[in-house]
């Protein structure tokens, strides 16, 4: 077996493409026109990894070869085997990343899907904090802020997709004084677990990320 390369977001573009492959065939009989949007799946797939053996890139393109729903199913869930699992984290990793938060709660880290996590995330709905945890630049980063439910629905910042909102806002400190804060904030999921079966780009994330100076 080959090492696992895909990470979730990239297996989330995956499966987007391999949806968007599915419809077309069920909905378009012209040959050629399924040709094409079969290529174009592949190379979108393709498109979401920086670098790939040939062996890799021989995987992804078996995308192209399935004719029905339950082969392209089947193709997903053998490229499970594939997908890299989010960093494994302990409690004590958690707590150094947020050592001013008294009380912290930290959801059951036995029960989350690691390979279907991109970022790490809670609302301690006591406190309508929203806590996250990421891989960013080689260490993890710990993010906290406060979360307010929009109660409509809208195009998430981190997965582009329309879900539930929450106005996420961050403040920062400005200038290296303890006094002068800043605040940096964005619409995301109050769903975090389907954010992260939707999200295919980490690019807003991360920019976002870095806008509070982490």
């Amino acid at each position: 077996m080959q090492t696992p390369f895909i990470q979730n977001h990239q297996y989330n573009e995956i499966k987007k493409q391999a949806n968007f492959l599915l419809k077309t065939m069920r909905t378009i009989a012209d040959r050629k026109v399924l040709d094409t949007v079969r290529s174009t799946t592949v190379n979108n797939a393709i498109e979401a990894f920086d670098k790939l053996t040939v062996e890799e890139r021989d995987l992804l393109e078996q995308l192209s070869k399935y004719e029905a729903a339950h082969e392209l199913q089947n193709y997903l869930d053998s490229l499970e085997a594939y997908v890299v699992p989010f960093p494994n984290v302990t409690l004590k990793q958690i707590q150094k990343l947020f050592p001013k938060v008294k009380k912290l709660k930290v959801p059951d880290l036995k029960t989350i899907d690691y390979k279907h996590t991109t970022y790490l995330r809670w609302i301690d709905i006591a406190t309508n904090r929203l806590f996250i945890v990421y891989p960013y630049e080689g260490q993890l980063v710990g993010l906290e802020g406060s979360i307010t439910p929009i109660n409509k629905k809208g195009y998430c910042m981190f997965c582009n997709r329309q879900h539930e909102l929450g106005f996420f806002n961050v403040k920062t400190r400005k200038g290296g004084s303890p006094d002068n804060f800043s605040s940096t904030g964005q619409y995301v999921c109050m769903d975090g677990e389907a954010c992260n079966h939707n999200i295919t780009n980490r690019s807003s994330l991360e920019r976002f990320i870095h806008s509070t100076g982490k």
